[in-house]
């Protein structure tokens, strides 16, 4: 069984730098969670343990027997399903043959019996005499039964845009190779889906690395984290799986808040030290006569003593400066922010509403105080109730009753700015003259404050399009899918600043993790109708 190795690794797309110094080592049945914000080079990374990238910088130390699961599916489009499985399986056809072969040699030729334990162990470690029901058992699991039989002589660009990622984890997990590296693959997996995943990679000697936003399946299915996001010492690796990396995230970023602060007052004394002048800690009395002799004496030490202090500050005070430790990122608040609130009883309400085939609500109240969870299938109607909810989307029938005065934000899946070349605090600033800084709520990383909207990443325009709707004070907030887009560690901050809204919260979501730990109420869309 072989190991991947990785050492120092550095790639840079011209004069931006995404991975630096990044090192890890895979071994088989490790399943380490990669994770990190977007655009932190979590793909760069695998494409590059891969060599589907060269590397600027660094080793790599890859087996042969490793598969590689990218966001976009490497599919001939002219190839049918029926010869794409032929391909996965093809490797464990040509073993079993080979081990047929040396069978009947393998009591002439030591040579062949040598060979013989070497196939052998391969097909073992590769469950070869069970491939082809494990290619059945995958496909039904990962909803691709329908391909099974006659229906297998489709042509790959038949398949949808999700069918065609899911035929090829499948066919990654049917041929099972030594080493995997996945990129988001519960991305078009429903529920049942996902819990099939999960259990078959938690079954594999295989060693994984994946990429991935679904905090359940990262809990689910890993031993420990790679996590590339800002800490104090770069990229970290963590044991256990996620709810085990939380907890070490909220304990090593108390101890960076603390040591920042104790260096930060500790640079405050020695400045001041380094200023104060020699002549201020002599005596400053005028000497007498009879004594000049021994002030001068004294005097002497006394400044001697002062220099060296001073110099031993200033020694202190470089090294200090060089090797202190960056200001921690900010951590996601609405404290100051969001403050409106507007009484008991409903501030909005739905009655006998009708949008086409897409939503029917005979009665729905949203309190000034609540907390609603929102779930269903794609397209159940999850976006098209929040339309309606906030007045964007005008129903066939029926009526939205809203309180006077109540403010409503929304916070859509598809954010855009028409003012894409002003800097993002700028366009904040002028939105919100007297609200808190931008940088202050930490939504952002610092160097995209100063970018231009329009250069911003989908998430990060969704992030300043959440400070804008918070810092209106909205009496009703309405979000939807808010954890995507945003690395895991913001993910949770956000869900604990919801918990603490002084405001309406109606959430609409597929996220396992915040349906799980969802505290509030819940209704579910099924057919475009609310179940309680």
């Amino acid at each position: 069984m072989s190991v991947l190795q990785a050492r120092e690794l550095v790639k840079s797309y011209g004069a931006r730098t995404v991975l630096s110094g990044v090192s890890l080592t895979l071994s088989p049945g490790q399943r380490t969670g990669l994770v990190g914000d977007n655009g932190v080079g979590k793909s760069t990374l695998l494409r590059v343990l891969a060599g589907r990238e060269a590397r600027d910088g660094g080793t790599v130390e890859a087996p042969s027997d490793l598969g590689f699961l990218t966001q976009e599916p490497e599919f001939p489009g002219s190839a049918s399903v029926a010869e794409v499985l032929d391909d996965a399986l093809a490797e464990v056809r040509v073993a079993l043959r080979r081990l047929d072969e040396l069978a009947e040699r393998i009591a002439d030729s030591e040579d062949a019996m040598t060979e013989y334990g070497e196939v052998l162990d391969w097909c073992t470690a590769h469950e070869a005499w069970d491939a082809d029901r494990r290619a059945e058992l995958v496909l039904d699991g990962l909803g691709l039964g329908f391909l099974i039989g006659a229906t297998g002589q489709r042509r790959i660009d038949t398949l949808s845009g999700g069918e065609r990622t899911r035929l090829a984890l499948a066919m990654l997990l049917v041929r099972r190779p030594g080493m995997l590296l996945l990129d988001e693959p519960t991305n078009h997996l429903d529920d049942a889906a996902i819990a099939f995943l999960e259990e078959h990679l938690r079954g594999l000697s295989s060693g994984v690395l994946v990429a991935s936003h679904d905090r359940v399946f990262l809990d689910e299915v890993c031993t420990d984290i790679l996590d590339l996001d800002p800490n104090l010492s770069g990229p970290a690796r963590y044991t256990g799986a996620f709810t085990a990396y939380l907890g070490a995230k909220r304990a090593e970023r108390e101890r960076w808040e603390r040591q920042y602060a104790t260096e930060q007052e500790e640079l405050k004394a020695l400045r001041s030290a380094v200023r104060v002048n020699t002549s201020d800690i002599a005596h400053n009395r005028k000497a007498r006569d009879n004594d000049k002799f021994i002030y001068a004496f004294k005097g002497a030490r006394v400044q001697q003593t002062a220099a060296r202090r001073v110099r031993d500050a200033k020694r202190r005070l470089e090294e200090l400066e060089q090797e202190q430790v960056r200001k921690p990122p900010p951590p996601l608040r609405f404290s100051g922010a969001w403050s409106a609130g507007n009484g008991s009883g409903p501030v909005l309400s739905l009655h006998q509403v009708r949008v086409g085939q897409r939503l029917a609500v005979d009665r729905l109240d949203v309190n000034g105080t609540d907390a609603l969870l929102v779930t269903g299938a794609n397209g159940a109607g999850k976006s098209t109730l929040l339309g309606v909810l906030a007045g964007d989307i005008a129903p066939d029938s029926g009526e939205l009753l809203r309180r006077k005065g109540t403010r409503i934000g929304l916070l859509r899946q598809d954010v855009w700015f028409a003012e894409r070349d002003k800097p993002a605090a700028r366009l904040y600033a002028d939105a919100v003259p007297e609200g808190p800084n931008l940088g202050e709520l930490g939504l952002l990383p610092g160097p995209a404050l100063g970018k231009p909207v329009g250069q911003l990443s989908e998430g990060q325009r969704r992030r300043l399009a959440l400070a804008l709707l918070v810092a209106a004070n909205p009496h009703v907030l309405l979000l939807d899918e808010p954890t995507n887009h945003i690395s895991l560690t913001l993910a949770s901050e956000l869900e604990d600043a919801l918990r603490a809204a002084p405001g309406a919260v109606v959430v609409a979501t597929h996220d396992r993790w915040l349906r799980r730990r969802w505290d509030g109420a819940h209704l579910e869309l099924v057919g475009g109708g609310l179940q309680g």
